[in-house]
């Protein structure tokens, strides 16, 4: 039986993710988050975790396991963890994954109070999500 690798993922890079438009910290950054992207729409499998995870390999501020001590990341981590209704360390394909944070978190307008203050806001505030495409593609 062949299994499919399990790819670990932050619940915020669920939006992040979703208005991604290739920008990023570093253009190796960048680069990567584009790869995973196409990567995560093949329906692979996630392990939701609060930390490090896939895109974050090529991040200039990982440090270790975290991100820099600034960041709110583990904040935004477990405000989408709960607003999904999910777990750190639960498991489900990406587009289950997607699905959830499109119709529990961004498409009810909850995004800003998760991230707002990130320096990317602009971005997730003029783009329409890639999930709520999705939605619409699907049957």
């Amino acid at each position: 039986m062949c299994s499919r690798k399990v790819f670990p993922i932050r619940p915020h890079h669920g939006m992040c993710l979703a208005y991604f438009e290739g920008k990023g910290y570093s253009s190796e950054f960048t680069a990567h988050m584009g790869e995973m992207l196409k990567i995560f729409q093949n329906n692979v499998p996630v392990h939701l975790v609060v930390g490090a995870d896939e895109i974050c390999r090529k991040c200039p501020n990982r440090r270790g396991e975290n991100c820099t001590p600034d960041s709110n990341a583990d904040t935004f981590d477990r405000a989408v963890l709960e607003l999904c209704g999910l777990r750190e360390g639960e498991e489900l394909s990406f587009l289950e994954f997607a699905d959830r944070v499109q119709s529990s978190i961004l498409g009810k307008g909850l995004r800003e109070s998760i991230c707002g203050g990130c320096r990317w806001n602009d971005i997730c505030t003029q783009r329409k999500s890639l999930w709520e495409a999705e939605d619409k593609k699907r049957p």
